[in-house]
């Protein structure tokens, strides 16, 4: 048997593809051959995607739990199905805890947790009744394996989504499904721009990754490209970090 990294021809929806790390991630696999559909909340910006890679554009907000059923209908009727669910949208308040309120908990948990989940069923259901199997892929963080000040919903929501992981890889394996995660350290994207303009708190996160440097988006492909090709079809239910070593200590 040949072990192949191949992604070309695999049809792989991306969501939050619109810049930072989801988009970094598509541009790599549709250079290799895959067929990328990427989502994005406002139809402006699903259409640049869609001009992108030459794919239906895809309009979803993954914090609106009924529009998700009839976008994955929608989705794999426009494809003629999906191999690889990437789900990568993602959001951070980040803020020492007495300030975070109930609107903060519940929009960061439910783009990063709730989102994931109902979508990656609603995927699972078309794979099961089709037969055909399917690959998920979820982004989560190194604050969903240790503690990092101001993140509290953030981590919270990112280590649900690593034991969620888990979970649907048992639950889904006897059907051929693979649920498998990633979990970056701080990555150089839209999304900790704010945090890494911070010189001391950026310098002490630096001190604590024994690689010396923070993550680009690029650090993350590789094991995009691992978990999405069938290299990695006997892996299920693992959250692969990818951190320079911030939580070896």
């Amino acid at each position: 048997m040949t072990v192949s990294l191949e992604v070309a021809g695999k049809n792989i929806l991306i969501t939050g593809a619109k810049a930072g790390l989801g988009r970094q991630i598509g541009d790599e696999l549709a250079q290799r051959g895959a067929r990328v559909f990427g989502t994005s909340r406002d139809e402006e910006s699903a259409r640049v995607i869609a001009e992108r890679y030459g794919t239906p554009a895809c309009v979803l907000d993954v914090q609106d739990l009924s529009t998700i059923e009839p976008f994955v209908d929608r989705v794999f009727s426009d494809s003629g199905g999906i191999d690889v669910l990437i789900n990568n949208a993602g959001i951070n308040i980040p803020k020492p805890s007495l300030e975070v309120t109930l609107d903060d908990w519940r929009s960061v948990v439910q783009t990063n947790l709730d989102g994931p989940f109902f979508l990656s069923t609603a995927f699972a259901r078309r794979w099961v009744d089709s037969g055909s199997g399917g690959n998920i892929i979820n982004i989560a963080s190194q604050a969903g394996v240790v503690a990092i000040e101001e993140r509290a919903a953030y981590g919270a929501s990112k280590a649900g989504l690593i034991h969620l992981t888990k979970v649907l890889a048992l639950e889904w394996a006897s059907q051929g499904i693979r649920v498998n995660g990633i979990a970056p350290t701080f990555v150089r994207t839209e999304m900790t721009e704010s945090t890494l303009a911070r010189k001391e708190w950026a310098a002490e996160l630096l001190s604590r990754i024994p690689m010396g440097r923070f993550g680009e988006p690029e650090d993350i492909v590789g094991a995009i490209i691992l978990l999405a090709s069938d290299a990695s079809s006997m892996i299920t239910g693992q959250t692969i970090v990818v951190d320079g070593g911030y939580t070896l200590r």
